[in-house]
């Protein structure tokens, strides 16, 4: 079997791979279990040092990677990768390696020594997705590997060059092969080799359906997952917000990489005094995108990763029109659209009757809608199957505080949206899924709690 990148740019076959057959995918396995012990036994500082000089080496290929992930998943070459998201979350996790994995000391006396370890789990296979592919995958990659863990990555098939990548860069700066491996398997062997146990952790970032598949096929294995399943984000703006700030964030975090984004504004609520304004000022914003070629310098929106991907918001949008919705956005302004190309949609008028207002788009449309209160704003950010983050605009550090308390979500921001900070633990709730990455959770996440009570007299 093979799996394919069909490119959004012209929808050819950019690349195309083997996927490894099960003795294969055993033999993969079994290396990176025999390998792990002589890497998890080699000095923090070492393996600290070994991940930041692949993360540099990365750094280094930039320029073969951007236009790469434009050809792959269609992000406009104009912004210049992820390069400093992705060496910013691994630094952070090199920074806080040594105290986030260090044992915690209960007792220290003539009389014991008590004491809690981090230990790595063993094998991690990590399943990254195609949207933000080269940060989400360091986000679980550069900790794993720091903590002692070998790593199994299966990269989408949207995305295969970055595992290719990723691989190319950490062995080429002394990493070994079966320490970190890149494979490419099809579903069936994947849940197979969890089913098996092959693995000792698995983080996995995707849709709901295949987090689902994945806790299915670790069913009764006890196998420990972390599952990042995506989102409806919303944003709300209050009465004393800074308008032009809100505006210009929110309406960026819809829209940006083509409103694939795992964190990105889905949904946007607004006090009825602000309303009118806040649409007025986003339509103008949108009005000002080119779609197009991401290749072309001067595109600011490029192609959804794939047709289906656009044919699918083209549905919720359409869907939301016949029941009452209101768009504000001319498609005369965007002719290229068609096929992957999708030109970005406002629209207000809406409800949560809609599944636009409901179901993950992970497309450039948001809706809008007027409230009168915190609390009809509260009960509608809640009222939705996912819990990611949250976006809450106001000067008064306590009333968003306040709010934040009562939503249910993995991530707050004030007066700013659409960003992961790698010194929080990047989390959420209900169909999100569960677990949490980055930060010192992210460690404890990626290693077991090993308990050591050694007494030192006996008698």
């Amino acid at each position: 079997m093979t799996i394919q990148c069909i490119s959004p740019i012209d929808g050819s076959v950019y690349a195309e791979r083997p996927t490894l057959t099960r003795v294969e995918a055993d033999s993969a396995v079994s290396a990176a279990k025999t390998a792990q012990v002589a890497w998890a036994a080699r000095p923090l500082d070492e393996r600290i040092a070994l991940v930041m000089a692949g993360v540099a080496k990365i750094g280094e290929m930039n320029d073969q990677i951007v236009p790469e992930l434009a050809w792959q998943m269609g992000r406009p070459i104009r912004y210049g990768g992820e390069f400093g998201g992705f060496h910013e979350r691994a630094q952070y996790m090199a920074d806080i390696a040594q105290d986030a994995l260090a044992p915690m000391i209960i007792e220290e006396s003539d009389s014991f020594r008590r004491m809690i370890k981090h230990v790595p789990h063993g094998v991690v296979l990590v399943v990254a997705p195609w949207n933000y592919p080269y940060m989400t995958a360091i986000n679980s990659v550069a900790p794993a590997l720091i903590a002692g863990n070998t790593v199994v990555l299966k990269h989408a098939s949207q995305t295969p060059l970055v595992g290719e990548r990723l691989a190319e860069a950490f062995h080429a700066v002394g990493i070994p092969a079966d320490v970190f491996q890149n494979v490419f398997l099809d579903h069936a062997t994947t849940s197979d080799l969890i089913a098996a146990r092959a693995f000792d952790f698995v983080n996995f970032t995707g849709s709901v359906g295949g987090g689902a598949a994945m806790e299915k096929a670790g069913a009764g294995t006890f196998t420990g997952m972390g599952l990042e399943l995506g989102g409806k984000d919303p944003g709300y703006v209050m009465e004393d917000a800074d308008l032009d700030a809100a505006v210009d964030t929110l309406i960026d975090g819809a829209m940006f990489n083509a409103g694939q984004c795992c964190c990105g504004i889905e949904r946007i609520y607004v006090h009825e005094s602000l309303f009118d304004a806040f649409v007025e000022k986003a339509v103008a914003i949108v009005n000002s995108y080119t779609l197009g070629n991401p290749l072309d310098a001067e595109t600011t929106l490029g192609p959804m990763a794939q047709a289906r991907f656009a044919d699918g918001v083209r549905a919720q949008i359409a869907e939301a029109v016949a029941a009452g919705a209101k768009t504000h956005i001319d498609p005369a302004l965007f002719p290229q659209d068609g096929g992957a190309y999708l030109m970005p949609q406002i629209l207000t008028n809406v409800t949560h009757e809609m599944r636009v207002m409901r179901e993950e788009s992970f497309g450039p449309v948001v809706g809008i809608m007027s409230v009168k209160s915190d609390e009809e704003a509260i009960a509608l950010m809640n009222d939705s199957d996912y819990g990611l983050t949250a976006s809450l605009w106001t000067p008064d550090i306590a009333r968003a505080e306040t709010i934040a308390d009562q939503l249910e979500t993995g991530t707050v921001f004030m007066n700013r949206a659409d960003y992961l900070d790698p010194g929080l633990c990047w989390t959420g709730c209900k169909d999100t899924g569960r677990g949490g990455g980055l930060s010192v959770i992210g460690y404890h996440n990626l290693t077991r709690p090993k308990s050591y009570h050694m007494k030192k007299v006996t008698q």
